[in-house]
């Protein structure tokens, strides 16, 4: 079977796509230079694999190191490219920082692979803004950035877009994800954010396990189902699944042309308040929450339309919010008893 390379593949959502191209017969790559992730998932992986991954620790900013990287490695066919800064706050105080690495590990990436090469890109609903309807479909315009994060998104897919329709050995599907949360089903893998979550779940469950205190509902006066802001919440092992369902796409040249875009959500939206519920309800933990005023540059509601993934990609997702909230739980309760540090 192919050998695919997983950038950022120690990270959240990349490690749990090294697990699923394991299992869908896959020999994998993983480079990070372990920035935001964890030397330790290696051993996790092993632990739900048996395998243990081929790991190199580079900076994808260093264009030497990418190039001597693929010179090495001429039997890579696929490429999923996760390594990126992703903190929106972040991006605001050191643009950047974002612009430097973002873009310098990508033009990387397709400088030294300059050869026939199949690339899963991580981009992300944010492209959307906030959408003039909804669902969102892939053809919706793509607004200003909100952040320097968003941005790099916006000018990644379109950097994949133009050098694509000059390199035919370059085929690239990005896959814009809606809300990643959850946790491998074994709990041995899951999100490990640095410092304060920026993100939903995880402030959830570490307000629940109590390293963090109430929980901040950032506006109820929204046009929504209970005036919180709502979101397309998605399962990350599905997402993972999508990556795997891309690659193989394009192995087996089913691809409309060699640059597509497709969704990747649950085409459901569900609110804040909406996804407290369902933690309290799915693990019987009461959770303390306030509501606080609206948050600058949150949009109201957004989610997607994923008619065009479970049509052309044949990728559905399965799970829903309830082993969503289940799984992020048993692993925020094995990393108190198993940490990171």
């Amino acid at each position: 079977m192919s050998k695919i390379l997983v950038t950022g593949g120690t990270g959240y959502i990349g490690s749990h796509t090294v697990v699923e191209l394991h299992n869908a017969g896959y020999e994998v790559v993983i480079v990070d230079n372990l920035s935001n992730s964890n030397i330790k998932i290696l051993t996790q992986l092993h632990a739900i694999t048996g395998k243990w991954f081929d790991f190199q620790e580079i900076d994808l900013q260093d264009a030497g190191a990418v190039q001597e990287f693929a010179e090495q490695h001429t039997d890579i066919t696929g490429i999923i490219h996760f390594a990126a800064y992703k903190a929106v706050g972040e991006s605001v105080a050191q643009p950047l920082k974002y612009y430097r690495n973002n873009f310098y590990s990508l033009i990387n990436l397709l400088t030294s692979f300059n050869r026939k090469i199949d690339l899963v890109f991580s981009s992300s609903c944010t492209v959307y803004g906030q959408p003039d309807s909804l669902p969102v479909t892939e053809s919706a315009p793509v607004k200003k950035a909100e952040s320097p994060y968003g941005n790099t998104k916006q000018i990644a897919e379109e950097i994949l877009e133009e050098t694509a329709a000059v390199t035919p050995d370059l085929n690239v599907i990005a896959l814009r994800y809606f809300n990643p949360v959850g946790a491998h089903e074994t709990a041995l893998i899951g999100e490990l954010p640095n410092g304060v979550p920026a993100n939903l779940v995880p402030f959830i469950t570490q307000s629940a396990i109590g390293k963090r205190g109430p929980i901040t509902v950032y506006g109820n006066d929204y046009d929504t189902v209970d005036g919180s802001a709502v979101r397309d919440y998605i399962h990350v092992v599905d997402l993972a699944k999508a990556h795997v369902a891309a690659v193989k796409r394009m192995e087996e040249k089913k691809a409309e042309s060699n640059y597509e875009v497709f969704n990747i959500g649950t085409g459901k939206g569900s609110s804040v308040l909406e996804i407290i519920s369902a933690f309290e309800g799915t693990t019987g933990e009461k959770l303390d929450y306030k509501i606080g005023s609206r948050r600058s540059g949150d949009v109201e509601k957004v989610y997607g339309d994923v008619q065009k993934s479970n049509d052309v990609l044949g990728w559905k997702a399965a799970l829903g919010i309830d082993e969503m909230m289940r799984s992020a739980w048993e692993w925020e309760k094995y990393i108190k008893v198993n940490p990171f540090e």
